[in-house]
């Protein structure tokens, strides 16, 4: 039985060191999209978007999926484009901050963690409140699972003889 223990242990502290590898990847890709969006120009996102959907337009000008990009482009303002650059910058900033602290094993970056992913979980669930994407929930799920997991290690961190 407490070889199962151990292995369970073992198996939910590499769980653990993943999930800040695939939190710390999409981290950088977010930071890196919302650097993206603050050095290029709106003006090149729209002929971009104008270059993608010309096509399909031309060979069917009913085409819905081309006609939902081209209106999101419409109004992609430049106001708009900067405030998703910040935010991206700032919430890819803030995890991969938050991802190598809990690397580096900084005790008070546990509890910390904890209170900001419950954050991007509240403000994940109430965008899925408004616009139903499922892809808000599976980022909660995943948020959800990183504070459990989060919250075991900070357990084990402090428990008498811990080795990990």
């Amino acid at each position: 039985m407490r070889r199962n223990a151990i292995r369970a242990a073992r198996w939910l502290h590499e769980l653990f060191e993943a999930s800040l590898v695939v939190k710390g990847l999409l981290a950088t890709a977010e930071g890196l999209s919302g650097l993206a969006l603050l050095l290029t120009s709106n003006g090149v996102i729209l002929g971009f978007v104008d270059w993608l959907t010309r096509n399909e337009l031309a060979q069917d000008p009913t085409d819905a999926m081309a006609r939902w990009v081209e209106s999101l482009a419409r109004g992609f303002s430049i106001e708009l484009q900067h405030f998703y650059a910040v935010y991206l910058l700032g919430h890819g900033a803030l995890k991969l901050a938050m991802v190598v602290l809990l690397a580096a094993r900084v005790a008070w970056a546990y509890p910390a963690a904890m209170v900001v992913l419950a954050g991007f979980v509240a403000y994940q669930l109430h965008q899925w409140t408004i616009s139903g994407s499922s892809v808000l929930l599976a980022l909660s799920a995943f948020d959800l699972v990183m504070i459990a997991l989060v919250w075991r290690e900070w357990r084990g961190m402090r428990a008498p003889g811990a080795t990990h």
